[in-house]
């Protein structure tokens, strides 16, 4: 989280984002509660990974459908829009698993929509970690997709502590303006 943001308070800083357009802004908000969507998600998924998917796709329905209108309460409209996301998975995961006639007649159009939609930000994702530097990719990767520790990942490189620690860092801030510009978001 940026130094000057620390202490700018949740308003502020959605109303900085909504006048400047500088994604910086929005992603300290996104940033400040990770943790609590990851425990939101957690608690509703009982999956890990499947918590984490979903931290991403809230994250990523934060960025690209914020609405125009004025949010009282950032951390619990962020609660509502994760609970409600992760309520959603579960109503398709137990639509789609407990009527397989229905499977067959109704959801391949929806379910291929979904995937479609899936496919696509995994592609824009890859393409964006491609386009970081080699160190920053290797760092991500590892750290990220592989769950590697920063121990290990200094053990199979040979970098620093302090330079994995910032290839990471300035890895996903990287990352994040990349796909915020292939959203059509202006960082």
């Amino acid at each position: 989280m940026p130094a000057q943001h620390a202490n700018t308070s949740d308003e502020a800083l959605l109303a900085a984002y909504r006048l400047t357009g500088q994604s910086d802004y929005l992603g300290t908000l996104l940033q400040r509660y990770t943790l609590l969507m990851l425990g939101v998600c957690l608690k509703y998924l009982k999956d890990k990974e499947a918590a984490r998917d979903a931290v991403q796709q809230v994250f990523l329905k934060v960025i690209t459908h914020l609405p125009a209108g004025e949010i009282q309460n950032f951390k619990g409209w962020l609660y509502v829009l994760a609970r409600n996301h992760c309520l959603q998975l579960l109503r398709d995961k137990k639509h789609y698993a407990g009527d397989e006639v229905l499977d067959s007649l109704m959801a391949p159009e929806a379910g291929h929509t979904l995937a479609l939609e899936k496919e696509l930000t995994l592609q824009q994702l890859e393409a964006a970690l491609q386009e970081l530097a080699e160190p920053q990719q290797t760092c991500i990767r590892a750290f990220y997709l592989n769950q590697k520790s920063y121990q290990e990942i200094m053990e199979e490189t040979g970098y620093s502590f302090a330079q994995v620690k910032s290839y990471i860092q300035n890895g996903k801030r990287n990352l994040r303006l990349s796909l915020l510009q292939k959203l059509n978001i202006r960082p």
